[in-house]
């Protein structure tokens, strides 16, 4: 992990280089060593193959550039290791970065920079107001509270929960700022019934994660994290009138997939590291996973503490992309994998044998599923 947040500087692609070097620098091995590289950045990103050359790789045996949107990195993750599964290649870096930040200007004018009118339908959707990702979580959010009969309030709770355990992050953009639920409420809207902290944070940085077999993890620096299971999600239906937008994601698909390959059940979880680039999003998340009824998530995160660090369920222990750091899909794998190794300090949970991470793109339309464990589980 590069140094996140408010870092400027640096391109894109530099921090991507970067992020693989100490990724390899962290497992104890040389960049020689690494036989495939698959990266992806951020909507507006300079990323592109030529990061083998940034980075003097040469004879590679898997190369290529994704773009799954949040689902991205454990698409990346899944794809590195079925190429390890296959003999495609051996050791496989994958790597994210972005820049959208700038000094002085914030962070909603980030992803304003290459904003253009779109034509045909799109644009019409546009003139009426759907023209942005928050616009649209909003408007699939407003269908959920209409539905179930989701509160403000309990949209809050998550956000205080996540600025509670972003407390115990010193990564975090936000360690040292706690936030009340009355704070929450008198924030300023940004699409209604988003208020400023339902709304994820923007982050210049770039996190590589380096996979290989079991084996040869044994012998290398960290304690290895094993990859048991993995499942892709994608409705497809953004933009299509269906009965199901704002109520259910592709976590109610990959979920139950991936748990079934990882041999294991919800009960048996011990941390959650979901995609939370709204509150909303990590609300409805978590309910297609399982952990609560359709419907009933709003009540039972509003409960106190029930998803903070004394909470029953340890979720986004290192702030989430709400107040830690948005490094799209990356940021629930590498706080997925700073627990799993027994590494998140004074925000660890004591029993950490199985993780799972979830990854959304789109608008609620790309999902992508992942369960981790320790070499002792």
């Amino acid at each position: 992990m590069t140094e996140l947040g408010k870092v400027y500087g640096k391109t894109a692609p530099q921090f991507a280089a970067e992020a693989v070097r100490l990724a390899a620098a962290d497992a104890g091995i040389e960049l020689s060593d690494i036989d495939g590289l698959i990266m992806s950045g951020g909507l507006n990103s300079s990323i592109g193959l030529d990061l083998q050359g940034m980075l003097g790789l040469t004879d590679l045996n898997l190369l290529t550039f994704m773009q799954g949107y949040g689902s991205t990195a454990g698409q990346m993750i899944q794809y590195a290791a079925m190429a390890i599964q296959s003999g495609t290649a051996d050791v496989v870096a994958t790597v994210w970065a972005d820049d959208p930040l700038r000094p002085n200007r914030g962070g909603g004018a980030a992803y304003k920079q290459n904003a253009s009118v779109p034509a045909g339908w799109r644009g019409l959707q546009a003139s009426n107001g759907l023209y942005s990702a928050n616009t649209s979580y909003a408007l699939a959010a407003r269908r959920h509270m209409k539905r179930f009969g989701t509160t403000q309030d309990q949209l809050g709770h998550i956000a205080v929960a996540q600025r509670d355990w972003a407390q115990l992050n010193p990564l975090a953009q936000f360690y040292g700022t706690p936030l009340t639920l009355e704070e929450y409420h008198a924030s300023r809207y940004i699409a209604e019934p988003f208020h400023l902290y339902d709304c994820c944070l923007v982050s210049n940085g770039g996190i590589a994660v380096i996979v290989t077999s079991l084996e040869r993890a044994r012998d290398l620096t960290q304690p290895p994290v094993r990859l048991l299971g993995w499942a892709q999600g994608h409705p497809g239906r953004t933009g299509i009138r269906n009965d199901d937008f704002g109520l259910v994601t592709g976590a109610a698909t990959s979920g139950p997939r991936a748990l079934r390959m990882a041999d294991t059940t919800l009960d048996e979880i011990d941390v959650v590291e979901v995609y939370d680039c709204y509150t909303y999003t990590a609300l409805v998340t978590l309910e297609d996973y399982g952990f609560f009824p359709k419907g009933e998530g709003g009540p039972a995160l509003a409960e106190a503490g029930a998803i903070g660090p004394n909470g029953k369920l340890k979720v986004n222990t290192g702030g989430g992309e709400l107040s830690s750091y948005y490094m799209w899909g990356m940021t629930p794998v590498s706080e997925a994998i700073i627990q799993a190794r027994g590494h998140g300090g004074e925000r660890q949970v004591e029993k950490h044998d199985r993780v799972l991470i979830s990854g959304n793109g789109g608008i609620l339309d790309y999902h992508s599923t992942l369960v981790l464990g320790t070499d002792r589980s």
